[in-house]
C-alpha cells in the first residue's frame, strides 16, 4: 500500500511547492521536479534518477507508475498516490497525466562532456535569461542532434520548471554543459573547436562559413548580444544577413539557421 496525501496542507506538498518555485531550493536539495509522462520518460531515458514519485490514481496506470518509481535507481523512487485536489495545487501544467516525479540533479560540468564525433558540432549561449527563449533553444539544439548546447555564464537556474515545459523535455535529450565565458573559451580551443561568434562587427554572412570541421556556434542576448571576450577569441565572427527593417530576430531563431546550415554542410559532406 502506497503513502496516501490528500490535503494540500500536507508538509510534503509545502516542500514540493518550495521545490518547484524556488532555484534556492533546488539547489540545496539537489533536486527539481518534472510532471507529465513524456517529460518523465526523457529524463529517465537521459540518465536522471527519480527520487520521488506523485501520482493520480484515476489519471495514470498502476504498472506505469512502478515501472517508472524502478528506472535507472538502484533503490526504487518512493511512490505517493496523491488526491486530484493535491495534484492541481502542485502541477505546474494543466494536463500532464497524473504524475509529477522529483529527479536528482546533474553535475553539468565541461569536462564530463563526451563528444561521439570527432567534428562536433556545439551551440553555445551566453548568459541566456528569458526561460523560454532557453527551452526554445534546447528544442532547436535537439532538433539538429547537436553534440553539445554550453551555457556560459547563465542567468536562470536550468532546472526552472518554465524551462522544462518550453523545452518540451529537451533539456534531458541534450548533453548540456554550464560554465564562464572564460572557462568555456579555454575549453573550446583545448579541444581545438573553433569558434563561431554571432555578431555584427567583422562578420561574414554564415553561408560562407565553413562548418564542417569541429565549430561551437556562440549566440549571444537579443538585448546586449556577445561580451568582447567572444569577439577576441573569435576564429570568425558571422552574421545572418537581414532583408526587412528590423535588425535583429529571436535568439533561438537565429541558433537554428545557423546550427541547421552546420548540419546540411556536414550532410553534404558525408554523401560525396
Amino acid at each position: 500500500m502506497f503513502k496516501q496525501i490528500t490535503s494540500p496542507q500536507n508538509k510534503e506538498i509545502k516542500w514540493l511547492l518550495q521545490l518547484q518555485e524556488k532555484s534556492r531550493n533546488r539547489r540545496k536539495e539537489n533536486a527539481f521536479i518534472v510532471e507529465g509522462k513524456r517529460e518523465v520518460g526523457l529524463a529517465i531515458k537521459g540518465g536522471y534518477i527519480p527520487l520521488h514519485l506523485y501520482f493520480v490514481p484515476e489519471l495514470i496506470s498502476f504498472q506505469d507508475v512502478v515501472e517508472i518509481a524502478k528506472t535507472n535507481n538502484e533503490k526504487a523512487a518512493e511512490i505517493t498516490e496523491i488526491s486530484q485536489e493535491v495534484y492541481n495545487k502542485i502541477a505546474y501544467r494543466g494536463s500532464t497525466e497524473g504524475i509529477i516525479v522529483v529527479f536528482r540533479s546533474k553535475e553539468h560540468k565541461l569536462e564530463n562532456l563526451n563528444f561521439k564525433n570527432t567534428n562536433p558540432l556545439i551551440l553555445v549561449a551566453e548568459s541566456p535569461e528569458k526561460p523560454g527563449n532557453i527551452g526554445a533553444i534546447l528544442r532547436t539544439a535537439d532538433a539538429a542532434a547537436v553534440d553539445a548546447v554550453i551555457i556560459a555564464n547563465p542567468q536562470t537556474d536550468l532546472y526552472n520548471p518554465n524551462i522544462i515545459r518550453s523545452s518540451v523535455g529537451g533539456i534531458f535529450t541534450n548533453q548540456i554543459a554550464i560554465g564562464s565565458t572564460s572557462e568555456i573559451i579555454e575549453f573550446l580551443k583545448r579541444e581545438h573547436i573553433q569558434i563561431y561568434s554571432a555578431a555584427l562587427q567583422a562578420s561574414k554572412p554564415y553561408y560562407d562559413i565553413n562548418f564542417r570541421e569541429s565549430s561551437a556556434i556562440i549566440m549571444g542576448t537579443e538585448a546586449t548580444g556577445l561580451s568582447d571576450e567572444w569577439l577576441e577569441n573569435s576564429t570568425q565572427n558571422i552574421i545572418i544577413p537581414m532583408h526587412g527593417e528590423i535588425d535583429s530576430m529571436n535568439v533561438s531563431v537565429a541558433a537554428g539557421i545557423l546550427i541547421f546550415e552546420a548540419k546540411r554542410q556536414r550532410s553534404i559532406k558525408s554523401e560525396a
